[in-house]
């Protein structure tokens, strides 16, 4: 596994707290959008600080091969974060899966990057962690977010009722996965 990937577009991350400001920059500045489909956050969340320890967590499970966060760039504009795109809950043993996560930039949406980002993520996925399956979660109303899984080649496989606390509601949630070809 490397810390950094590029695409044709795309240069593609890890970070440790370090990069906590340019963190918090991305997630302030589509802070409605993305809380419209993400967990309940901590009160101290837009805070420099919860990121930087946030980052260095997530470092640290890099290291121990239970997750991966990775930052999306693009190759022209390398100082500024676009996206991110995370593996999480890494099993394996007779499992083999993870849990992909992923955000966009409102301003670098419907260019294609989340697509390219998130398929050079499901190809190190299957082939450099040897992973068999990966599961993805959305809002039932999220049409991109679904549209982008399908285009990825990803099956829907059912809902999760009342899954996740999101603006302080329980809301359901689309399944779906995608396996190693």
């Amino acid at each position: 596994m490397n810390f950094v990937y590029e695409t044709a577009r795309l240069q593609i991350r890890i970070l440790n707290g370090t990069y906590a400001d340019q963190s918090l920059q991305f997630y302030e500045e589509d802070r409605e959008l993305f809380e419209q489909y993400e967990a309940t956050r901590p009160q101290n969340f837009y805070t420099e600080e919860y990121h930087r320890y946030l980052m260095n967590y997530e470092y640290n499970q890099i290291l121990k091969g239970t997750m991966m966060r990775y930052w999306i760039f693009l190759k022209e504009e390398p100082g500024k974060i676009i996206g991110t795109v995370s593996l999480r809950n890494i099993m394996h043993g007779s499992y083999d899966k993870c849990e992909i996560g992923y955000k966009l930039s409102s301003a670098y949406q419907g260019h294609g990057y989340a697509r390219e980002g998130i398929a050079r993520i499901i190809q190190i996925a299957f082939t450099e962690l040897d992973l068999h399956r990966i599961e993805a979660c959305c809002m039932p109303g999220n049409e991109p977010s679904i549209n982008l899984l399908e285009s990825l080649n990803f099956t829907l496989e059912g809902k999760l009722r009342k899954f996740a606390k999101i603006r302080g509601q329980y809301e359901d949630h689309l399944l779906f996965s995608l396996l190693r070809p």
